[in-house]
């Protein structure tokens, strides 16, 4: 257990609104490794540290009068959103902007902190992880979706990478649900670990858009799927080997860990296959509230009530996984010792 690494899931998140200074700095002093901050770009073509390029979950913009004409509708990763979108704005603008929690009825105690802190930029967060000690996992988030609009992604961390001379070795991990923008960071010569997300169902937004290419047909109208495979034929024997030929881990939903074909809760062979193929294995995330532990697990009807948390992050400290992501450093540390 000792040997996995704690990644703060956007700073200590369970404390204080993800992705603010206050996060990253509480998750250095609560135990953890390394910090995730999801990546997502301004218009001016600066990479900023939030969970989505839509705004108004996490910052108060909606609250902006002199930005109200911002707000429209827009199909990302086959998905309408309305909302005000990073992209539309300046880093100017964004870093006007103060964080709000994402998930104020689960972490009140967090919503507390409202309107305090700024939107980070990423070689922001990059100077305060070596400041605190901590490695970075890097999230590139919509890569299709920001290289569509000329933002890519990859050249933009390879850039910020090279201007704060970050040097850390071994310090610095890329992931991204697509794995076309893992290779070109890697082309564009990061040295950083690439780590695969996968979700428990769907399919990769980049190899959407290829079989959607493929077919001649308009990503944005039709999400059709065909011909590409999904994050579950991916995990097949077949699909890992051929993974561990372009990228060094997996990062998977929680609930693919789990297994309950014999009719009781037991973990998934899926660290084992992993590893077989020659890969690490990460989970994400760990969170001790009823609304997002295992059913066997909740205690009591009320989402935001703590369930047997630790019963849970047991089984999945037993599995010999490389990393895990957790809102809660403090929590990962009082059951790995």
């Amino acid at each position: 257990m000792h040997s996995t690494t704690l990644i703060a899931h956007r700073g200590a998140s369970g404390w204080a609104p993800e992705h603010t200074e206050t996060a990253v700095r509480l998750a250095a002093a609560l135990g953890a490794d390394a910090v995730e901050p999801d990546l997502v770009a301004t218009r001016d073509g600066v990479l900023v540290v939030r969970h989505d390029n839509e705004l108004s979950e996490t910052t108060d913009i909606a609250h902006r009068p002199e930005l109200a004409d911002r707000r429209r509708t827009q199909v990302i990763d086959g998905i309408e959103l309305t909302g005000w979108f990073v992209e539309d704005l300046t880093w100017a603008e964004v870093a006007t902007l103060r964080t709000r929690e994402r998930l104020p009825q689960l972490r009140p105690a967090s919503a507390r902190r409202d309107g305090i802190d700024r939107v980070l930029r990423f070689d922001e967060l990059l100077h305060i992880a070596e400041e605190c000690g901590l490695g970075v996992v890097a999230e590139l988030k919509h890569a299709t979706h920001h290289d569509a609009i000329g933002l890519p992604l990859g050249a933009m961390l390879a850039d910020a990478v090279a201007r704060t001379r970050w040097s850390a070795p071994g310090a610095l991990v890329v992931e991204s649900f697509e794995e076309g923008v893992l290779h070109e960071v890697r082309s564009l010569g990061v040295d950083a670990r690439l780590v695969y997300l996968m979700d428990e169902h769907g399919t990769a937004a980049d190899l959407v858009g290829r079989a959607e290419a493929s077919a001649g047909r308009d990503l944005t109208r039709d999400v059709s799927t065909e011909g590409a495979p999904s994050y579950a034929t991916q995990r097949t024997d077949e699909g890992l080997a051929a993974l561990a030929r372009r990228v060094d881990a997996i990062s998977v939903a929680k609930q693919v860990l789990f297994d309950r074909s014999s009719g009781e809760l037991r973990p998934s062979d899926l660290v084992e296959r992993a590893r077989a193929a020659g890969l690490g294995t990460i989970t994400w995330t760990l969170r001790p509230e009823n609304a997002f532990l295992e059913p066997e697990h909740r205690l009591g009807d009320h989402p935001a009530a703590w369930g047997d948390w630790q019963r849970e992050w047991a089984m999945v400290a037993g599995l010999g996984l490389e990393s895990v992501f957790v809102d809660h450093p403090d929590l990962w540390r009082r059951i790995s010792g």
